[in-house]
């Protein structure tokens, strides 16, 4: 298996690169006390979905459970296993305004306050600093920028990482899809629901898809629209976002907005995208 520990500076970015990691399909332990590593990676061995890599946050919450850690990295490279250490880093300036605007406690700072408490992690984490494999300065990375930094080192210098689009139909009778990024009404669209060889039918049968896609309006809508994805999903894909959520909405979510969902399925599907598909009302009315 690929195990990355995921150690460093409480504030330097640890849980934005496990995120990142587990989006990438790693599976992510967090705080796992670093004795039971080798134990737990012989129970994952097969369970795992096949054979997924692990990703395993250690850092000063498991200052008890420190002592004898370079011998059980050892072991754990001795039974076959490809090991890597990120050490996450920030300067204490950095480290300390974070936490100020998190309002979040320092798991060492006692009463003498943040900037102690960065002191005594810096000399806790020395033993682990110097097992790195990777050091990650974060203090001048914004999330986006750190994201985009681990996913590709992870992936061996590619940073371009496959984005997951969601393109969704509903019908606005029904309500807006709450976790969509972009919603596109296309209620100006000539609606087949008004013509009664087709009302019984969907977006999915080949006479609505002919009737809706063939009106002048909807070939000049799809153009534009396919432009501006064009535009957009290098740039979405630039910030590290890993998915993308498209609803198109007619008024009830049945004809129109099949068949344009269809077609725009058809339109990205040679773009190097995950695409999955969603008719959300199509069965209602």
């Amino acid at each position: 298996m690929r195990v990355i520990i995921i150690t460093g500076l409480s504030g330097s970015g640890k849980s934005t690169a496990a995120r990142a990691l587990e989006d990438d399909g790693f599976f992510v332990v967090d705080n796992l006390p670093q004795n039971l590593l080798l134990p737990f990676l012989a129970m994952g061995e097969g369970a795992l979905e096949q054979r997924q890599d692990l990703a395993v946050v250690i850092d000063a919450r498991s200052r008890a459970y420190l002592k004898g850690l370079e011998e059980n990295l050892a072991a754990i490279r001795a039974a076959g296993h490809r090991l890597e250490v990120f050490f996450f880093d920030a300067d204490d300036e950095t480290l300390g305004r974070r936490y100020s605007e998190t309002r979040r406690r320092h798991p060492l700072a006692l009463e003498e306050g943040v900037q102690e408490g960065i002191r005594r992690e810096r000399q806790l984490l020395t033993s682990l600093r110097n097992l790195a494999t990777v050091l990650i300065e974060t203090t001048s990375l914004s999330p986006h920028q750190l994201r985009a930094q681990v996913v590709k080192l992870v992936r061996g210098g590619n940073d371009a990482e496959p984005l997951l689009v969601h393109l969704q139909s509903f019908g606005f009778r029904y309500g807006l899809p709450p976790a969509a990024d972009l919603v596109i009404d296309i209620r100006f669209l000539p609606n087949p629901h008004f013509l009664p060889e087709l009302r019984a039918s969907s977006g999915l049968d080949v006479a609505v898809r002919e009737y809706v896609l063939t009106q002048p309006t909807c070939r000049e809508f799809l153009q534009k629209f396919e432009d501006l994805l064009d535009f957009l999903l290098p740039q979405y894909r630039r910030e590290g976002k890993s998915y993308l959520t498209i609803a198109v909405g007619c008024t009830g979510g049945r004809h129109r907005s099949v068949a344009v969902v269809e077609a725009l399925a058809g339109f990205l599907s040679v773009r190097g995208l995950l695409l999955k598909t969603l008719h959300r009302d199509i069965d209602k009315g």
